[in-house]
């Protein structure tokens, strides 16, 4: 799941009109140890900045959901006019994103009343529409490829149901299955495993494993947020949302401030090239 090499004789189609204006540099990272590490960690965060921005600003659950979308609209303009992939204003995307998806799921099932297993079901068909629609404009859904308006708008609708399915969906086994936070976390990161092994060993096709592995990544580090943050009696660590929050937060600022030096996780031209060919 690092890598999508299997489909490099597919990954990017023609630069043709319908495709928009293609730009030099993808727009997203390369898939590397510390996307994923990011990536989790981003998620943690959804779950517990959600909660705590809840508990805090006093707006209610929908006040806060319209106020962190309007926060995340805003980074996401900023994301679109950038011309080459930016760690800073990516993860920061990714961050609000994955606070958005919690927030949407939770109003869904608090406010008004949704099951889990609607909501469950209803985001698996909008991601299923999402991905139809990318792949019948763009023939890939590679994310070594996101480089013309048109691919990034499917990317970004894609990342936020992904956020938004695996709240749901995560919500949804710890309520059926009523397995702890630990022991979920554990659960979602055997699934993981077990997607990478098919990868690796059973050659499951790149793209899916990869979108695949993005969902269960969001149940996972909720449930390692949860674990942290609720109180020892609900059986979590007792840590807050708000000690939770910030930690995570700080080790995210110091991973994206080493890879905006580094470097190691920019897809360059002439890979982009090389994984086109």
């Amino acid at each position: 799941m690092t890598s999508e090499t299997s489909e490099t004789a597919t990954a990017r189609g023609p630069a043709t009109a319908s495709s928009g204006h293609r730009l030099r540099w993808n727009k997203v990272p390369e898939v590397t140890v510390y996307f994923w590490v990011i990536k989790v960690l981003c998620t943690t965060v959804g779950e517990t900045a959600a909660d705590m921005l809840n508990e805090k600003l006093g707006l209610g659950l929908t006040g806060v959901s319209l106020l962190m979308s309007a926060v995340l609209a805003v980074v996401l303009v900023v994301q679109f006019r950038t011309t080459a992939y930016r760690p800073g204003v990516y993860w920061l995307a990714v961050a609000l994103i994955s606070v958005v998806g919690t927030l949407i799921s939770d109003n869904l099932t608090d406010n008004m009343g949704v099951p889990l297993t609607t909501s469950t079901t209803v985001f698996a068909v909008v991601l299923a529409i999402v991905f139809t629609l990318w792949y019948r404009r763009e023939r890939t859904l590679s994310i070594h490829s996101i480089d013309s308006l048109s691919r990034e708008s499917f990317y970004w609708l894609a990342v936020l149901f992904t956020f938004a399915l695996g709240t749901a969906a995560g919500d949804l086994v710890a309520e059926r299955m009523n397995l702890g936070y630990w022991l979920s976390a554990v659960m979602f990161a055997l699934v993981i495993v077990a997607v990478a092994v098919a990868r690796f060993t059973l050659d499951l096709n790149a793209v899916w494993s990869f979108w695949i592995a993005y969902v269960l990544t969001r149940p996972l580090g909720a449930s390692v947020g949860d674990y942290l943050s609720q109180p020892t009696g609900d059986g979590g660590l007792g840590l807050g949302t708000v000690v939770t929050s910030v930690l995570f937060l700080a080790v995210i600022l110091g991973l994206v401030a080493y890879l905006a030096v580094t470097r190691k996780d920019v897809i360059e031209p002439e890979r982009l090239g090389e994984r086109a060919a």
